[in-house]
């Protein structure tokens, strides 16, 4: 059987159980450096499990996944999901593409009932909560590059899980 997702659109409460979306206008500015600068400040926290966990800035280069599947339409199988269980991981696009979240309810065995995918435009970053399952990024168009806000500290934070081959999963454009 195959299970076809389609995107909706990236909104902060249709996101709301998976994260934050981080996007300028969402809250009232604060007037910084002589009310030049509009201050959107603490769009987000940084989770970490422990004091000594710190956040981390890198910047993550994304290779486009989308195939042509037809004239029409490209498409991508989904094989496997991830999630942080000691942090929130952030990621914000430089370069001015929208690009694809996928998603999954807090369960411990996945199905594809249990997935969601946004669209979310070049002006709009995203904040996993800590354990949030998720695909790992999904530029469209081109190689994409990601300011990536991250934990880095002591052990394994990134647990990795796989569907069954029998489950033909795939994203649809």
């Amino acid at each position: 059987m195959t299970f076809i997702l389609k995107p909706q659109p990236l909104t902060a409460e249709a996101f709301a159980p998976f994260g934050d979306v981080v996007e300028a206008g969402t809250t009232t500015p604060i007037m910084i450096n002589g009310g030049n600068t509009e201050r959107y400040d603490s769009l987000v926290k940084v989770q970490t499990e422990n004091p000594q966990d710190t956040a981390v800035i890198n910047i993550f280069r994304a290779q486009p996944r989308m195939v042509e599947a037809d004239a029409d339409q490209s498409s991508m199988r989904i094989e496997m999901m991830e999630r942080h269980p000691r942090g929130s991981q952030s990621f914000h696009p430089l370069s001015g593409e929208p690009y694809l979240v996928l998603v999954a309810d807090a369960v411990e065995d996945l199905k594809p009932e249990n997935l969601h995918l946004f669209l979310a435009q070049a002006d709009q970053g995203i904040n996993y909560h800590m354990n949030t399952w998720h695909h790992p990024v999904l530029g469209l168009n081109k190689v994409c590059d990601f300011l990536v806000v991250d934990r880095k500290g002591e052990g394994n934070n990134c647990e990795e899980f796989y569907f069954s081959q029998d489950e033909l999963i795939e994203i649809r454009l």
